[in-house]
């Protein structure tokens, strides 16, 4: 038996099978890779299919993670439409069908705000919209507790609609996502948020952490109301890294700031994001960069920001301009990668996030395992005959870069960024 510890995070969904049929015969499955392997249909467990490799040895793979050719045969052998773990999105939308949105719009119901609890002695109020609880240390006005449930709301309607594949869940199979709000800058900083920050997800405890300075509040008697500078930016982005908190372990930081900041560039109003102007939002960004911070884009040696460890991004951002510096260049990178590259349409990168979410529906459909067995602090357990994905901060968030270069040598990339920006009228600078 072997622990582990998967760094706070927790993953369920719930099992059904398809019986396999009566007559199952050899076949070449191949993955996303390319690569090849010859197993029977076993049957399904959640989104994996099952493969028989020999008379004793069976193994799940997950059904994103094989080639259209094997999906259809799947779903042709099930005879019924293949179960995903995915909850909240039981089929998924094919990679060629998949279209960027023009405008996103935050369904009224999902903002209709219900006050569970409220005790001034404890400094707790607690609020629920439909997927997000609200902890906060003071009373809040109905419309800024709406205003604030709108955006949070909005920003999960927007990465569900974005073309990337993610589905939004909340962690540890809790039934909404949680957030804190915090009365002063201090109390935040005592609550785990970083000096130099305004908000932040925390892993740790799954918890999205912003104080009200962020949100541009003030008091008037025992309430808090919104003032005249009153900004979702902060909110926008750092929401959008809980929402994708299970996705973040496959990724590189690059591309985790980076779809971040891509989501807070777009034109928002009023639970409305005009997601068909990002590139508007991207050129009024890329000049208040140069007004604000004298910033001109230049996304600096390309390899290295994209093949960029965890620790090598945390030495780069070690002050506020230079981690400033780092999240243009991301953003930069992810908007490339999404609306220049390639066709124009992003295909690249939503074959890579769909290779992502493979690696995710792998994790589980491991942690659906009834032979996995959950500890305390974050640890798990399991049979030395089952192995877990590859989890590893220096490997996991690379597996899959190679579908986004596409064997391409990088300064042919750094070549095609170039071009490809200045089509739209920008000069960005990249070696």
């Amino acid at each position: 038996m072997r622990i582990l510890t998967n760094r706070g995070q927790a993953w369920a969904m719930s099992l059904w099978l398809i019986s396999a049929p009566a007559m199952a015969e050899m076949r070449a499955w191949t993955d996303s890779s390319g690569r090849k392997v010859q197993a029977e249909f076993a049957g399904m467990q959640g989104d994996s299919v099952l493969l028989k490799l020999s008379a004793d040895k069976t193994i799940p793979y997950p059904v994103a993670r094989l080639s259209a050719a094997d999906q259809a045969f799947i779903q042709a052998q099930s005879q019924t439409p293949v179960a995903s773990a995915d909850t909240q999105q039981p089929t998924r939308t094919p990679i060629e069908k998949r279209t960027w949105p023009a405008t996103v719009e935050v369904p009224a119901k999902s903002v209709e705000i219900a006050a569970v609890s409220e005790s001034a002695a404890d400094r707790k109020f607690v609020y629920r919209s439909a997927a997000f609880e609200f902890t906060s240390q003071a009373k809040l006005a109905g419309s800024v507790m709406k205003e604030v449930a709108r955006t949070f709301e909005a920003t999960k309607t927007l990465v569900e609609a974005l073309p990337w594949g993610i589905v939004c869940r909340p962690p540890n199979g809790m039934p909404r996502f949680l957030a804190a709000l915090y009365e002063t800058k201090a109390d935040y900083v005592a609550a785990g948020g970083p000096e130099m920050s305004g908000g932040v997800y925390s892993r740790a405890d799954n918890i999205f952490k912003i104080p009200f300075p962020s949100l541009g509040m003030e008091k008037r008697g025992q309430t808090y109301y919104k003032d005249d500078s009153y900004s979702n930016g902060t909110l926008v982005h750092e929401i959008t890294h809980q929402l994708m908190d299970e996705y973040l372990t496959f990724l590189p930081t690059w591309i985790i700031e980076g779809t971040a900041e891509y989501t807070e560039m777009l034109p928002y109003k009023a639970g409305i994001f005009r997601s068909d102007s990002h590139k508007n939002g991207l050129k009024e960004d890329v000049g208040l960069w140069a007004e604000n911070e004298g910033f001109r884009p230049d996304i600096g040696n390309l390899e290295a920001h994209m093949t960029m460890t965890r620790d090598q991004w945390d030495a780069a951002c070690s002050t506020p301009q230079k981690m400033r510096d780092m999240y243009h260049r991301s953003q930069l990178l992810v908007y490339y990668f999404c609306h220049l590259d390639g066709d124009g349409k992003g295909t690249r990168f939503i074959q890579y996030m769909e290779a992502v979410h493979g690696e995710v529906s792998a994790l589980r459909s491991f942690f659906a395992d009834p032979r996995v067995k959950r500890l305390e602090g974050g640890r798990f357990t399991y049979p030395r005959e089952i192995k877990p994905p590859d989890m590893d901060g220096d490997s996991a968030p690379f597996k899959h870069l190679g579908i986004l270069t596409a064997e391409r040598p990088y300064a042919k990339i750094a070549a095609e960024i170039i071009e490809g920006y200045k089509s739209i009228g920008l000069k960005v600078q990249v070696q």
